[in-house]
């Protein structure tokens, strides 16, 4: 095969010259090729076609008559000057021979190279923008390229130079078409000399003849075509013919761009690799779609009192149950990465999708550090389940789906960058296990990210079943009547070629004209067989082997650019980073202006205040908080001591009076009372002593906590951490418990205190009886004051408030009078009645017209031989101030025993050493441990967002919050633009 202009052809056409220097012949000028006769004219000088150059073609005769050929040898006996003629007639002829051949070879060069340029740009015109791929590589490859090994690279890479060797000479044909411009300029027709030349060239190319046979054949068949018609049959055979060759080729070029496209990204995953190594020692930069998922998550958990997230662009996801949404989105993620179900709802929720290069197959979420490896077959499983359960527990009790938004990570070599946002899948019924407002939450979440006029709206569509049966095609046309931002995709083109009885309904539904909804692309994906345990790659080859020998494909029903989830998902990414590029600056002059209004509203309500927002308040509340406890530990001994011995007495005097007391001191006898008293003392610390003493030492902390958090309070006028404050200790005292290994030990001490009966100097004795006095006289006004409940009032009440008595009041005070002349005739008197004399004051009160119960007889004695007990106990008490100088002596004395004041002693002291006991639990471990469940509960509610917006409420709040909002979404969407005009 030889080249036109090549050094190969010029050998052949110099071989040809010398070869047929003997051949004689003569062509008229008139009967040479038209294109023939313009090139003569150019290169003769002669501007004039109709006037024959004879004088400038004998100058260029004359000219060719140069070459250095050597002159035939002259015949014996002729002269010099006939051997000149016939040197010259030789030289003529040989000029002629060559230019013919020079016109031939040169028109032959014209109309190859044009014709290859024009075959050429129709190949660049099939292949996609290779320009547009310049994004898929990282700013950091860039600026590492300078670092890199190209020679290394470039070994890596031999093909290059057999694709270097199936390109035309570009220069050439540049400068054959130039030629061949300025001839049509000039107003000469080529139409059938350019096909002429066309022929020869691609004989020049086919042909394995020698030179001289194919230039002979090449000019026979220029001459003869242009008087020849071909017949409609066989140019329809070649035009088959052409579009068979021009597929294979197309097939043939695709197969080699995903070839480089394969290195390409390995060779990209190495350097990658390498850098994330830390070779380079130095931090990577976010990646664009990293910066831009960002935004989204701080807007997706905005306040929406300004609706300002929802013009931003992200990929929505809708289509029919079951129609292949997750498919197709898995398909652009290239991995099985979502839960799957036969029929039954999988998608629950909104799942949002960041999809990013990198240099492993990974995927996490937004909230966890774990990566889970997409390469792995475990992984996708637990990354599986994960997502399942999350689904599930972002749905409340009684619903079925949630518009809380997961959201997820996955990065990978060769991924599109961009967002998507997989939704639930539009019902038609709500089936049984389904909550009966399921289809209404449904379209309310599809519409409410659709409504997003910068939203991408990704419509799936069954192409398996009847398209009369899509619900979600209306509803996209609501959202989208024009179509300016919806692309759609017929999914399971498979199945609806195999099943549909006119394939050309299939054409109809990817043009557009089958659905009245609009929409910038069609697009037709085979997403597998429907098994769910096929791979991503055979996935792929399944997609790519049936495209290949669809009849959809093969008779132009379906165009190349719009079938296979690959060219979906560039064009998807395209559309993506256009509709962010048109809208990105206009959401930031939005938050600009958002930040302005909410700074000026904080400067006249908050003037001295620092904007704190929610988490930054909670700090300073558990700082305050942690600070109150620690001030417990600051509480002086004495203290605690005096609130615990208090505190104690009031919650065990009762029982020491009536149950151990009373009951010895009635007995009349010192043995008994001694003996009595031990037993009751006894029982009363085995059962009941330290229980009631952990009680008050627990409460006495509680209330201790709570009166140093109220006045800290007072001292800090801010009340917005009142209900915080306030649950955090009511939740610490809930998880506080006391050690129940103190309660032992306790015992034990109580025991040892109370079996102490020596007094040692006379200052215990008198604290003893003054402990004694205080409690008998308060007893005795309690006693008293029941009495005059019982009777009424007196007479000076009666006769200065007109106040009467009931009758119930007028029963028992007769009763009190009747007891009490008993009284007084039997002073020494046991403190219970006999039925005799209950009898007998029962009959005294009915002779005077009283008519009583004897339960009322007995109730209203017991309280006045009570108040006429205590009143004998207190003049004994008086009498026994004096006695501990016999008690010393151990004089025995029935007068002056004093018996009842070493009970008193006894207690008072078991209640000091008791308080002393608790004091050091309290300040030693309680106290400790009360501070460190408050930082339990503290960390408790920090981690629980929904708390801390509960407790920590308010407009200054909310201000703050809205602020720090405005300000990090302003910085990130700054960020974001200006790597977006770094990458542009």
């Amino acid at each position: 095969m030889l080249r036109v202009g090549s050094k190969a052809a010029c050998m052949a056409c110099r071989n040809l010259v010398s070869t047929n220097m003997g051949v004689r012949f003569r062509v008229p000028l008139q009967k040479l090729h038209p294109l023939s006769r313009a090139i003569h004219h150019r290169y003769s000088g002669n501007t004039n076609p109709q006037r024959p150059p004879h004088r400038t073609a004998a100058r260029y005769f004359t000219s060719m008559s140069r070459l250095p050929m050597r002159p035939p040898k002259p015949p014996p006996g002729s002269g010099g000057r006939g051997h000149q003629q016939q040197r010259n007639f030789w030289v003529a002829r040989l000029a002629a021979r060559l230019l013919r051949l020079r016109y031939i070879l040169l028109g032959s060069a014209v109309g190859g190279g044009y014709t290859a340029k024009k075959t050429y740009e129709e190949w660049k015109d099939m292949l996609p923008d290779f320009s547009e791929y310049n994004w898929v590589i990282p700013d950091f490859v860039w600026e590492l390229s300078e670092q890199i090994d190209l020679d290394k690279l470039a070994k890596a890479l031999p093909e290059m130079e057999e694709i270097a060797k199936l390109l035309p000479d570009f220069d050439k044909i540049g400068e054959n078409f130039t030629f061949l411009k300025s001839l049509l300029s000039s107003g000469v027709s080529l139409g059938s000399e350019v096909k002429g030349a066309s022929g020869l060239h691609l004989l020049l190319e086919t042909s394995g003849d020698p030179p001289l046979k194919a230039t002979d054949s090449s000019a026979a068949a220029t001459q003869d075509g242009s008087d020849k018609q071909y017949k409609k049959s066989s140019d329809k055979e070649k035009i088959d013919q052409l579009q068979e060759e021009l597929l294979r080729t197309q097939l043939k070029y695709q197969r080699m761009l995903e070839r480089l496209e394969k290195e390409n990204k390995e060779l990209r995953k190495v350097v990658l690799q390498k850098d994330d190594k830390g070779i380079h020692q130095r931090k990577v930069k976010k990646s664009l779609i990293d910066l831009y998922s960002e935004v989204l998550d701080i807007l997706s958990d905005y306040d929406a009192n300004y609706n300002t997230q929802d013009h931003l662009p992200r990929v929505v996801v809708v289509g029919d149950q079951s129609a292949g949404k997750t498919s197709v989105l898995e398909m652009i993620a290239q991995a099985r990465i979502f839960p799957r179900g036969s029929g039954e709802m999988m998608t629950r929720s909104p799942v949002k999708v960041t999809l990013s290069e990198g240099p492993h197959h990974v995927a996490l979420f937004k909230d966890s550090g774990r990566e889970f490896d997409l390469t792995k077959e475990e992984d996708l499983a637990a990354l599986r389940r994960e997502i399942e359960l999350r689904m599930r527990k972002s749905v409340k009790e009684g619903q079925t789906v949630s518009s809380e938004t997961i959201s997820l990570s996955v990065k990978g070599p060769g991924i599109q960058r961009m967002v998507l946002v997989d939704l639930p899948g539009v019902i038609s019924t709500v089936t049984a296990g389904m909550a009966t407002d399921t289809k209404e939450t449904i379209f309310s979440i599809s519409k409410a990210y659709m409504q997003n006029p910068n939203a991408i709206i990704l419509c799936i569509q069954d192409g398996s079943v009847d398209a009369e049966r899509s619900i979600v095609t209306d509803l996209v046309s609501q959202m989208d009547p024009q179509g300016k931002r919806t692309i759609f995709v017929l999914t399971k083109v498979d199945l609806a070629e195999k099943n549909l009885a006119s394939p050309s309904r299939i054409q109809q539904i990817v043009e557009g004209k089958l659905f009245p909804m609009k929409a910038l692309g069609y697009f037709a994906v085979v997403t597998g067989k429907g098994s769910s345990g096929e791979s991503i790659d055979s996935i792929k080859d399944y997609e790519e082997d049936f495209f290949q020998n669809s009849r959809l494909l093969r008779d132009g029903m379906l165009k190349h650019h719009q079938v296979t989830t690959k060219n979906l998902s560039l064009a998807v990414s395209d559309c993506f980073w256009k509709m962010v590029r048109e809208s990105v600056e206009q959401q930031a002059d939005v938050f600009k202006a958002s930040r302005f209004n909410l700074e000026t509203e904080w400067k006249n309500n908050y003037p001295r205040l620092r904007e704190l927002d929610r988490n930054e308040l909670y700090e300073k509340a558990k700082n305050e908080i942690l600070d109150e406890v620690i001030s417990l530990s600051q509480v002086t001994p004495q203290h605690w001591e005096s609130i615990l011995q208090k505190k104690l007495w009031e919650r065990v005097s009762t029982h020491v009076i009536e149950n151990i007391y009373l009951p010895a001191a009635q007995t009349m006898d010192s043995g008994t009372f001694n003996t009595t008293v031990d037993i009751k003392l006894k029982q009363w610390t085995d059962k009941q002593l330290p229980h009631k003493a952990l009680e008050v030492a627990w409460e006495t902390l509680q209330e201790e906590f709570a009166r140093f958090m109220a006045e800290y309070k007072g001292k800090d006028q801010d009340d917005i951490f009142d209900k915080l404050k306030e649950a955090v200790k009511d939740e610490s005292i809930k998880r506080h418990k006391w050690n129940e290994r103190a309660m032992d030990s306790l015992r034990v001490i109580q025991h040892n205190a109370l079996e102490d009966r020596s007094i040692t100097d006379k200052p215990q004795w008198d604290a003893a009886i003054q402990f004694m006095e205080e409690t008998l006289q308060s007893r005795l006004k309690d006693t008293e004051s029941v009495i005059r409940d019982m009777v009424g009032p007196g007479w000076r009440q009666r006769w200065f408030n007109w106040i009467n008595r009931t009758p119930d009041q007028h029963i028992r005070n007769e009763t009190k009078n009747e007891l009490e002349r008993l009284l007084k005739l039997h002073d020494e008197h046991t403190a219970y009645l006999a039925n005799d004399e209950v009898t007998t004051v029962r009959k005294n009160l009915e002779a005077r017209g009283v008519e009583v119960d004897p339960v009322l007889i007995k109730d209203t004695w017991h309280q006045l031989y009570r108040r006429h007990f205590l009143q004998k106990a207190l003049s004994h008490c008086n009498l026994c101030k004096r006695g501990f100088y016999y008690y010393q002596r151990h004089f025995v004395d029935s007068e002056l025993e004093c018996n009842d004041v070493v009970l008193f002693w006894r207690i008072q002291r078991m209640l000091v050493i008791t308080a002393n006991t608790l004091r050091q639990q309290l300040t030693n471990t309680e106290v400790r441990r009360l501070e460190k469940n408050v930082k339990e509960v503290l960390d408790d509610f920090g981690e629980d967002m929904e708390k801390k917006t509960h407790l920590i409420t308010g407009r200054r709040v909310q201000l703050a919050e809205d602020l720090k909002k405005v300000r990090e979404i302003q910085e990130k969407l700054e960020a974001f633009i200006e790597a977006l005009h770094k990458e542009k």
